[in-house]
């Protein structure tokens, strides 16, 4: 039976590996494992040691604890923002949205801001 945390985990763990444009088979490379454990990972069949976490979160480019965020001390989500983040149309807008040029980003950013605040 999975446990909700290590859900969390391997959805975060998928979400920034597919943010940042890296495959499955390249995450397991730059851990050291084949790339069938990170699936078993990122569904959160399988749990990932505390130190194994450490080389995906260097191999991802984020803190650990960035694999936590989102939950509270029981171990639920505590936001419903953050279930946003399972949606694929979420994450491909956010990996469009970094691959603009940061000048054109931050115009985009301040639009976007200013058509949400007219709704």
């Amino acid at each position: 039976m999975t446990h909700a945390v290590d859900v969390h985990v391997g959805q975060r763990i998928r979400h920034r590996r597919w943010l940042i444009g890296m495959t499955q088979q390249q995450l397991a490379e730059s851990v050291g494992i084949k790339f069938q454990q990170i699936q078993k990972y990122e569904t959160g069949m399988n749990r990932v040691s505390a130190s194994r976490l450490w080389d995906i979160s260097r191999a991802l480019d984020v803190s650990p604890v960035f694999f936590f965020e989102g939950l509270d001390e029981s171990g639920e989500r505590d936001s419903e923002s953050e279930k946003l983040l399972e949606k694929k149309e979420t994450l491909d807008l956010l990996r469009t949205y970094y691959a603009i040029p940061k000048d054109q980003r931050r115009r985009l950013y301040e639009l976007a801001r200013a058509l949400g605040q007219n709704s």
